[in-house]
């Protein structure tokens, strides 16, 4: 027989089919390669994002606790207090699986330099299980926190406005549930500060009624008003119209009350004309009948109301008096000469009522009475009834809400030097 001859048809074919097997082998590696990297990106990339929130929560944490601590003070240790929470949420900082640092100024972005802000950055370190494979035996994740501490300020109270209603929330038809009510035929004339309101109500905030109306001496004075305004005659409104829509302040406000008490009991002089300083605890209002002069110094009235009416007068310089638990009542023929002390911590505050006296206080007197320094009476209800006087009150008048009523002009000026300076409550923000 004769040999079969190869055709180089068939020659080819087996020529090709060698190299075709060589690459379906390298194919098949790649994809278990590139399987695998896959894997790696779901498990590992999925432990890295885990790792990821944690450390941001933690250095939250640490931002916010760092910032905390060193509002409390002392000074020397909030930086400890920092490293200690981040210990105890699991970065050690032992430079292996994770290290934290604490930074005041901030070292990077845009709060560099100051040193209200508190900066802190922790890297971890996380094991790459699949990740070996192709060359990656951990995972960098890196965080970072900034917060902000701002410390107490010792300044004028809430902006200098002359005239607040810290009152939140309000109604419009129950007159104690208002906030700010000008009616009758009083006008408020307003001079050196402006008018705040803080209720959100959107319709009555602020009520203007009858013939009642608000004026400024400065031009650049404001009406603010969180929430809305009914007024009655825009033209008793100078300027027109109120600005509503003004940011809120929180209740109870945010700066520290007056510390005010009293360590001796009151003393009457002989003749029964004069009281010396001292916290008043008798059954009768006070000052008792007779008594026209108050000696420099605080007077604290315990169980009873602060009352002076009639024709008789009354005068005290250098004088704060703190009504603990009862009323404020000047009677419109009673001629008032009130003034605050103007130096000490308590410089400037002349009536002061705790937050937990929600007693009505009503400022009247005739038209040569004065009052000079704060009133301050953040839960009570403040009715301005008018006093004709051409001095008036040189205050700044704080109260939860505010009616004014009457028929005369009620002057009001504000200077700073002449009332309480108070301190800001401490701040924490968490910046990022």
């Amino acid at each position: 027989m004769f040999p079969i001859c190869k055709t180089k048809k068939e020659k080819y074919t087996k020529q090709l089919g060698r190299p075709e097997r060589g690459q379906a082998i390298i194919l098949i590696v790649f994809s278990i390669i590139g399987l695998i990297g896959m894997i790696a990106l779901a498990v590992d990339g999925g432990r890295a994002f885990l790792e990821k929130r944690n450390s941001q929560n933690v250095a939250d944490s640490v931002a916010l606790g760092g910032a905390l601590a060193r509002i409390k003070g002392p000074q020397s240790e909030w930086v400890d207090t920092a490293y200690g929470i981040a210990k105890a949420s699991g970065y050690d900082n032992n430079g292996e699986s994770n290290s934290v640092a604490v930074y005041s100024p901030p070292v990077t972005g845009r709060y560099m330099d100051d040193v209200e802000y508190i900066q802190v950055i922790i890297t971890s370190y996380v094991s790459a299980y699949f990740g070996t494979v192709v060359g990656l035996e951990k995972i960098t994740v890196t965080s970072d926190a900034i917060s902000r501490t701002k410390n107490s300020e010792l300044t004028q109270i809430l902006d200098g406005n002359a005239v607040i209603s810290l009152r939140p929330t309000s109604e419009c038809e129950n007159v104690h549930d208002m906030s700010f009510w000008i009616h009758g035929e009083s006008t408020l004339s307003i001079t050196g500060g402006g008018l705040f309101v803080n209720s959100n109500n959107p319709s009555c905030a602020l009520i203007q009624s009858g013939s009642g109306g608000i004026r400024f001496k400065d031009k650049d004075r404001e009406i603010k008003v969180v929430g809305g305004a009914d007024i009655k005659k825009p033209q008793l409104i100078t300027p027109f119209p109120p600005s509503t829509g003004s940011a809120p302040i929180s209740y109870p406000p945010p700066f520290f009350m007056p510390q005010v008490g009293c360590h001796k009991p009151v003393i009457k002089s002989l003749d029964g004309l004069t009281l010396s300083p001292g916290s008043w605890e008798e059954p009768e209002s006070f000052p008792p009948k007779g008594v026209r002069y108050l000696e420099p110094g605080v007077y604290c009235i315990t169980n009873n109301d602060f009352i002076a009416k009639g024709d008789d007068a009354l005068e005290g310089r250098d004088v704060i008096i703190k009504v603990e638990g009862g009323k404020i009542e000047f009677g419109g023929n009673t001629e008032v000469d009130l003034r605050a002390p103007d130096q000490g911590d308590l410089a400037g505050l002349l009536i002061y009522m705790p937050m937990d006296n929600h007693k009505p206080i009503t400022l009247n007197g005739n038209n040569k009475s004065r009052f000079n320094g704060t009133i301050l009476a953040p839960g009570a209800e403040i009715h301005l009834n008018g006093n004709a006087s051409k001095y008036g009150f040189h205050s700044q008048i704080i109260g939860y809400s505010v009616l004014s009523d009457g028929t005369s002009d009620i002057k009001i000026t504000y200077t700073d030097e002449e009332n309480l300076d108070a301190y800001t409550m401490p701040e924490v923000q968490l910046i990022k």
